[in-house]
């Protein structure tokens, strides 16, 4: 069974002014979420920031790009990204 993933509408509306090649690599990662579960080790810049919170760079650099989601519930399956953007503004 999949995961779903949902976005706050917040996080819609910065989703749609990131860089186009960002919101492909935060396709990837949704998709990714969708299909193996929240946790992402494969990704380099992925890490975990509580018990079901999580964050991954989507870019390095300058500016440095960052996404964060939660797990809302195991027995559903259900994970909200709650925050996109750079990293000077993310929520941790």
């Amino acid at each position: 069974m999949n995961w779903t993933v949902t976005v706050t509408r917040k996080t819609v509306k910065a989703i749609s002014k990131l860089p186009t090649k960002i919101q492909d690599i935060l396709a990837v990662l949704i998709k990714e979420i969708e299909i193996d579960g929240p946790v992402r080790g494969n990704w380099r810049n992925y890490g975990k920031l509580g018990d079901r919170h999580h964050h991954c760079h989507l870019k390095k650099g300058h500016p440095t790009y960052v996404v964060v989601w939660e797990e809302r519930d195991n027995r559903i399956k259900l994970v909200e990204i709650t925050y996109v953007g750079t990293h000077e503004r993310a929520p941790y």
